[in-house]
This record gives C-alpha cells, structure tokens and sequence, in this order.
C-alpha cells in the first residue's frame, strides 16, 4: 500500500541544501525577518531558546532536531534578557565560516547546525499546508547521524554531490516527520496518519488514486457512519475528504505532466477520471491552465 508521507516527501522535490554552524556565548538574541522556504537547526552542544511566530517558545538541547517547512519569523537566543539584533535571511550573505553571536571567542554556550533548502515543486504550498508549522525532535539519534552527513557534504567538493544531498535531506524529512506523527500535531497529514480510524482511509486514498472514490466508501475503511468519517476527517486533516483527494490528485497530475512522456487521457486514467475532458476542466479550474498546455510550458 502507498505511503503517503513518502509521496509528500517525493512531490516536494527538496534540492540545494545550504547548511552552516552557529554558536552563542554570554547575552545574544538574533531575530530573523520570514524566509518561506524549508529550514532546519540541529543542536550539537548546550542549550539555547527559540521563539517561532505563532508557536509557543521552546528550549532546545543537546541532540535535539527542528524543522520549519516553511519558516516564519522567529527569534534565537541565549537565556538572558537581550535585544535581538535582525537578521534578513534573504539579504545576507552565505558565510563559509562558523557564526558566533554574543560574545566572542573561547567555549560557547550552544552549537549548532543550521541550514535551508528548497522545494521544487509548484504545490508546495498546499503539501507544506498539510504539515505542522514547527516540528521539533528530541533525541533521535538517527537524525543526528543524518543531519551530521548534511553538514559533512555541504562542506566538501565531491562529484554528485548535490544529488548526495538531495538523497539524505529527503531521508531527513523521513525521519523527522514520522517522529513527530502523533495526536498532537496541529490538523494535517501527520495527524491523520496517526488517527488509527483515518489513517487506513488516507491510505487508500493514496494507493488507489484512480478509483472513483465517494465518502461512503473512505467512511467503511475507517469503519465510522459517513457524517463521522466526514467531521473527523475535516477537523483532523483540516481539510473536507473529497477535497483533500482533488487536491492529492492535481498534485500527482502535476508530477506525471512535468516528468513523464504520458498523454493526458493517460494521466487522467491515473489520477481517476473516465474522461480526459472531465479531467482538463477540473485540472484548469484548479491550476488555472489546461494540462496540455501545462505540460508544453
């Protein structure tokens, strides 16, 4: 049966990996200004503080993994009450060597290792929409091995080695989104995938894409009536069922127009109309192009 967190993972196309080491000492805070694009912290050694916008403060430590699949606004500091000094990812440079905040010189307070990616793919908004906004580990050894390899590579001048990233960021994300797949995720995929009545239904969902699946039929897989299937899907997945299967479904449209030598009778077949025309109405209506022309661009 389909995972659908590896589908997630494989349609967001993570790419380019920049990663950097970071410390602080003494009174420090840096405050950086939005970036919207996958970011990631790992903490080496020591202790250190981060306020994201919207998410309530966390302490992170020793071996611990954060991850914003879209990073907002957020604040980094030490345990001292100080002004952050503002930071615009965007404007900055790219240094090559460690940054140290606060003060300088002899042993830090907190190590870390951070760094960004990108997703290539033209519905990451709507797949970054289905994970929680702050994913944040502790103790996963298994990250730190990988997140160790991110570093090691990013550093070196080796052939494939974007490729090389490519490869471990993905098993990354993996990892860091199955760790956190429990109750208390905000509404979302991870969320649904850790509902034990939903979980089933969304797999079915992902493994037979083409099958004209109605609520009734996704209600009997979760063995709920169809008006629970439907609340506790919505509230759940923040989405209603039909819509999230439409949304899965242009998504996968997308994938196969941009990457495979198929027709579009063929990529609808796939993705589970009857009709190529019925499929190029909904896939204009929602991508605001006809799929042929689409696949020409």
């Amino acid at each position: 049966m389909a995972d659908p967190l590896s589908e997630v993972i494989s349609l967001l196309q993570p790419r380019a990996v920049f990663a950097k080491r970071i410390s602080g000492a003494g009174r420090w805070g840096v405050r950086y200004s939005e970036f919207g694009q996958p970011s990631f912290c790992a903490v080496l050694e020591g202790r250190c503080r981060l306020a994201v916008d919207g998410a309530a403060p966390l302490t992170l430590e020793t071996g611990d993994f954060v991850l914003l699949p879209a990073t907002p606004g957020f604040t980094m500091s030490g345990f001292q009450p100080v002004r952050a000094v503002r930071i615009d990812p965007k404007l900055s440079p790219s240094p090559t060597e460690e940054v140290r905040h606060g003060t300088r010189g002899g042993r830090p307070d907190v190590r870390l290792l951070g760094g960004y990616f990108v997703f290539d793919s033209p519905d990451a908004a709507l797949l970054v929409s289905l994970l929680p906004a702050v994913i944040h580990v502790r103790g996963l050894e298994r990250l730190s091995v990988l997140v160790q390899l991110v570093g090691e590579e990013s550093k070196a001048h080796r052939p494939g080695k974007e490729l090389v990233l490519t490869r471990i960021v993905e098993v990354l994300l993996i990892e860091a989104l199955r760790s956190f797949s429990d109750e208390d995720a905000p509404p979302g995929l991870l969320r649904g995938l850790a509902d034990p009545r939903l979980a089933p239904a969304i797999r079915k969902m992902h493994s037979q894409l083409s099958h004209a699946w109605t609520v009734a039929e996704l209600a009997k897989a979760a063995a709920l009536s169809r008006s629970a299937f439907f609340d506790r899907f919505s509230r759940t997945v923040g989405l209603r069922p039909m819509e999230y299967l439409l949304a899965w479904r242009m998504a996968v449209a997308r994938g196969l127009l941009r990457k495979e030598a198929l027709g579009v009778s063929e990529v609808a077949e796939r993705v589970g109309y009857s009709s190529s025309s019925t499929f190029s109405t909904a896939f204009s209506r929602h991508v605001g192009q006809a799929p042929s022309r689409y696949a020409r661009a």
